[in-house]
């Protein structure tokens, strides 16, 4: 089953109001529906790829009824959900380091919706009846009942104070629509995040051979890809080795629109395969992003499509 998903909210920070709407906090996580009705726990990325080897810790979910949960993984770092120190975590696949990570930096599953419960199909079920029945699980160590608030504004404050990402307003009456992007659903961050094709790359100016930028990319609605920028910044060494093994090499662009010539200079074109999760301050008028942020791979997500700045 594919997760609900949420659509944008129209500008930063104009989330509906009033009492048909519950809040929540937007977590800097990985999205992971766990599934808990079979021998073992399973959990599954975004994407319907399953993550369970990486996150040990979390095996205390068998603990909980035959159930189908949905809710985000987080690593809190002084209280602040950290995408950087998670991105350590989510490609692991090796059960002895996993378990190494686990001890160091043991990540939270933070449920915020139930599909289903003892062999029962809940999405049909509204919002608030949905909470009620999540609200009455026992739910063991390292996992949390994501919060719920009444008032989004003061959400927004608070969450912009804390260094959190953002808030989601939820429609209370609203059923959950596995693998829709839903208006149900509104999101919005206080920093611009996404995740992007990599359509090919640059060496550093130091002539080492390393990567020292992506060329970035985002499918439109007729399935070209469209051309998003290069980015540098963040682009450590150990995630350009990693990078360097994921990308398969090819002769010409794979963007569908003309990469500009500053861009394009020196470039390595490679398959669009490979997803990576970026930050962002806004898009010029053109759609390029303006000054992104490489975060981390993302091997659990689609890229994020193309969407007219």
């Amino acid at each position: 089953m594919e997760p609900m998903l949420a659509t944008p909210a129209p500008q930063v920070g104009a989330l509906p109001r009033g009492p048909a709407w519950a809040f929540e906090v937007k977590w800097d996580g990985v999205r992971a529906l766990a599934d808990t009705t079979g021998e073992r726990v399973r959990l599954w990325s975004r994407n319907a790829r399953e993550v369970t080897p990486a996150y040990p810790e979390l095996a205390a979910l068998a603990d909980v009824p035959p159930a189908v949960l949905d809710g985000e993984i987080v690593l809190l770092a002084d209280g602040v959900p950290s995408f950087a120190a998670l991105a350590e975590r989510m490609h692991v696949r090796d059960a002895r380091r996993a378990a190494a990570l686990a001890r160091r930096q043991p990540v939270t599953y933070l449920v915020f919706d139930v599909l289903r419960l003892g062999g029962v199909d809940l999405t049909v079920r509204t919002y608030d009846e949905r909470r009620d029945v999540l609200a009455g699980l026992a739910l063991p160590d390292r996992v949390q009942l994501s919060p719920v608030y009444p008032d989004g504004d003061d959400l927004w404050q608070v969450t912009r104070a804390h260094g959190l990402e953002g808030v989601v307003a939820k429609r209370r009456s609203s059923t959950y629509q596995p693998g829709r992007r839903s208006a149900d659903w509104v999101k919005s961050a206080h920093v611009r995040t996404r995740t992007a094709v990599v359509g090919g790359w640059r060496e550093e100016s130091t002539g080492t051979g390393r990567m020292g930028a992506l060329m970035l990319g985002a499918y439109d609605g007729r399935g070209a890809l469209r051309f998003l920028g290069r980015a540098g910044s963040g682009l450590t060494g150990p995630l350009a080795q990693d990078l360097g093994r994921r990308v398969a090499a090819r002769a010409t662009s794979p963007f569908d629109d003309e990469v500009p010539a500053l861009d394009a200079r020196g470039a390595r074109w490679c398959d669009p395969l490979v997803v990576v999760d970026t930050r962002y301050l806004n898009r010029t008028p053109d759609g390029r992003l303006r000054q992104p942020v490489i975060r981390g791979i993302r091997t659990d997500a689609v890229a994020d499509p193309w969407e007219q700045p």
